[in-house]
């Protein structure tokens, strides 16, 4: 009887002893496996390069070539008009009438003036050519031959006043014909038939030229600079493209044509200009959009995989390796992509090391564990878990089942 009190005894401080080993060994793997999961495992790559067309983004501004204001160049009452608003008008065309009869009456009177003096002329040419024979053979004095001279060189001078009247009032005359001096689409009539008008009256209507038409923009000078030494010349023409406001791309492209001589110190910009095709009459005058205007050479740029990056309300970024190994939550900017790459023009540059997988769990200034295959690692650390889990509940199936 005190034999089996003993082996019972032993028995059970036996399986107490088992049980303080199996549960030291499930603290430590419970340990070991919370240190790995604080330690994430991520992949990393170096930034390289790519030769890439340079883009460069602005706010932009649609303007007409020629924007003329039509005037009326005389007085009078406006008595027709000749077109609808918002035609489109070719130069010459007839746009008004004012009312000619005065003018018609003054040119008339002018013409009458003029007649009158050229028959003056022609009468003392005639006197002149008989007294200058006459004082040659000495019948008349040399003082009326004088006086028959002077009286012809009157009247020429007069012919001349008259045909300059005569001229200016066939300019009024025309004046009453307003025609449009450029090819372009007519705004809305300021100025309606009967009312009258005169010089200072502002503008009948507003032409606006509409093939091709004008985009400027202001565009940063570091860009610009940044353009300048990628192409070599300042006076490069360069491709540009528009987007209207509504985030739709206009179909044709521009050619940058112009740019201002100086900065602007306030805004630290440069206007430039390019000129766009506009068979469809697609693009209006006053229109706000937005320009990219590209390098005609291509640059050497740091491209990143897009797999790489991330992104929350303040835009893209990537994790860099500091000096002590750490990751580093860097903002990009980027411009375009080439294959399945991020073209970046600010963030990162060649030769820094990224994060290229399992940035998911990665904790900026916490450290990481560098390895060749994300998911390769993660299977390791599962199936290692996996073999202890099932020993671990084998053994206590088995105590369990003998206590």
């Amino acid at each position: 009887m005190r034999k089996n009190i003993f082996i019972i005894l032993a028995i059970v401080f036996a399986l107490i002893f088992v049980r303080m080993i199996s549960t030291n060994i499930s603290k430590s793997n419970s340990a070991k496996q919370k240190k790995s999961m604080g330690t994430p495992s991520v992949t990393v790559d170096t930034v390289k390069t790519a030769s890439v067309r340079r883009e460069f983004d602005a706010p932009a501004r649609v303007m007409a070539k020629y924007r003329v204001e039509v005037l009326a160049r005389i007085d009078g009452y406006l008595t027709k008009s000749y077109f609808k608003e918002g035609d489109f008008v070719k130069a010459g065309q007839l746009l008004f009438e004012i009312e000619p009869q005065e003018y018609h009456n003054a040119a008339g009177l002018a013409k009458g003036n003029l007649d009158n003096a050229r028959a003056q002329q022609n009468y003392y040419n005639k006197q002149l050519a008989r007294y200058k024979e006459l004082v040659e053979n000495d019948f008349v004095a040399r003082a009326d031959y004088d006086n028959v001279l002077a009286q012809r060189d009157a009247h020429r001078a007069q012919v001349q006043s008259m045909e300059n009247a005569y001229r200016d009032a066939q300019r009024n005359l025309s004046y009453t014909r307003v025609k449009s001096p450029v090819d372009g689409r007519v705004g809305i009539i300021d100025v309606t038939v009967g009312n009258y008008v005169s010089m200072s009256s502002g503008p009948l209507t507003t032409i606006n030229s509409s093939d091709p038409m004008y985009i400027t923009f202001p565009l940063e000078s570091k860009d610009y600079a940044e353009l300048n030494r990628i192409d070599g010349s300042p006076n490069a023409k360069r491709d540009v493209e528009f987007t209207f406001s509504s985030g739709q791309k206009y179909e044709f492209k521009g050619i940058q044509d112009f740019y201002d001589n100086r900065i602007d110190e306030s805004t630290g910009t440069i206007t430039m200009r390019a000129t766009f095709p506009n068979p469809n009459n697609v693009l209006l005058h006053g229109d706000f959009g937005r320009v990219k205007i590209y390098s005609n050479k291509n640059d050497d740029m740091p491209i990143v995989p897009q797999t790489a990056t991330m992104e929350n309300q303040e835009g893209l970024y990537v994790y860099v390796m500091d000096a002590d190994n750490n990751p580093k939550l860097t903002y990009i900017k980027t411009m375009g992509q080439v294959g399945t790459d991020w073209v970046v023009y600010d963030g990162v540059k060649k030769g820094d090391v990224i994060i290229t997988t399992g940035m998911q769990k990665v904790i900026p200034g916490s450290p990481v564990r560098v390895v060749e295959n994300v998911v390769q690692d993660d299977v390791k650390k599962s199936k290692k878990m996996n073999i202890f889990t099932r020993a671990f509940n084998k053994i206590k199936r088995i105590l369990g089942g003998i206590i």
